[in-house]
Parts: C-alpha cells; structure tokens; sequence
C-alpha cells in the first residue's frame, strides 16, 4: 500500500514540476513579447515626432517654392499612409515612402538659398534628423528584442510552449527594398 501512495506521489511531484516548468516559461513569452511590444511603440512614439514636425516643415518651404506641388504633396500623402499604417510591414513601407519624399523635398531645397538660410526652416531641420537618429536607434532596439523573442519561440523546450500557447514569431521592421539603391540627386546639370 506505501509503494501505490509513493508511486503517486512521485507522479503528483513529477506534474507540479512540469507545471512550473510550463508556467515559468509561459511568463518568460509574456516577458519578452511586452519588450517586443514595447520597442514598437517607441518606434510608433518617434514616427508620430516625424509625423508631427513634417506640416511645419512643408508650411515653410511652400512660402519659398510655392510651384513645387508635386513633392509637397508627395509628402502629404506618404504622411498620411504612415499615419493609417496598420501594421509594421505597412509601417515599414509607408516610412520608406515618407523617407523618399523628404529626399525629394532637400533636391528641392538646394534650390532656393534663402529656404536653407531660413531659421525656422533650419531648426526644423535639425529637429527633422535628430528624429531620424531617434527612428533609426528605435528600429534597431525593436529589432533586437524581436530577435531575442524568436529566439526563444525557435529554442527547445521554448518551441513547446510557444506552439501550445499561441506565441508566435514577430515580424523585424525590415527597410524597403528601394532603399538599397542610391537615391537619384540632380541639381539641374550645375557644376
């Protein structure tokens, strides 16, 4: 009679281990898919300062080229795609858009002297690239946390538990594809 509680014991002990086991583990996704979450929103947060400085950087240059619609209306509409982005692969594009619209706007620029020597427009400016720095730094970090989470969904025994728990892998904010060429700057045949 001992041997049948023993032996029940030991099964009883055996399942409260795994079941630790099982719940350390889940809390370990839990921990690693806020972090995830987390660096995203950092990335929303500084997007949204891009997205807020960029009506007050095209306000200023429509005063000095007023007959440049086409790339400041560019801006417009990849402003507002980013801005109903709805996932990191449309974010990512939309940004990818913005970006190719605000290098369009600086070809613009460098043809009107009195726009680069603007205050306004040159504080604008360095806000602009400090906000650049800022999305790029919190890309990076998402990128990093999306790389210790998937590590974890892909590692035994964490590829149990993610797959009975629903955790799956996150998607990296990966640059578009167009950014791999060199961007096209043409100052009107000066030399």
């Amino acid at each position: 009679m001992k041997k049948g509680f023993l032996g029940i014991g030991v099964i009883i002990a055996i399942i409260v281990v795994l079941g630790l086991m099982l719940m350390s583990s889940y809390n370990g996704f839990v921990n690693e898919e806020e972090n995830v979450d987390q660096a995203y929103a950092q990335i929303e947060n500084q997007l949204q300062r891009r997205l807020d400085l960029i009506p007050n950087l095209v306000n200023t240059v429509k005063g000095y080229a007023s007959h440049e619609k086409e790339v400041i209306q560019s801006i417009s509409d990849a402003r507002a795609r980013l801005a109903g982005a709805r996932s990191p692969e449309e974010e990512a594009t939309a940004n990818a858009e913005l970006s190719s619209a605000l290098s369009r706007l600086l070809v613009v620029v460098e043809n009107y002297p009195n726009l680069k020597a603007d205050t306004q427009f040159t504080q604008l400016m360095d806000e602009l690239a400090g906000t650049e720095n800022r999305i790029s730094i919190a890309r990076q970090d998402y990128n990093d946390r999306v790389s210790v989470y998937n590590k974890k969904v892909k590692r035994f025994p964490g590829a149990l538990v993610a797959g009975i728990t629903g955790f799956d892998e996150k998607v990296y904010f990966k640059a578009d594809p167009r950014s791999q060429e060199a961007p096209n700057v043409d100052f009107g045949g000066q030399g």
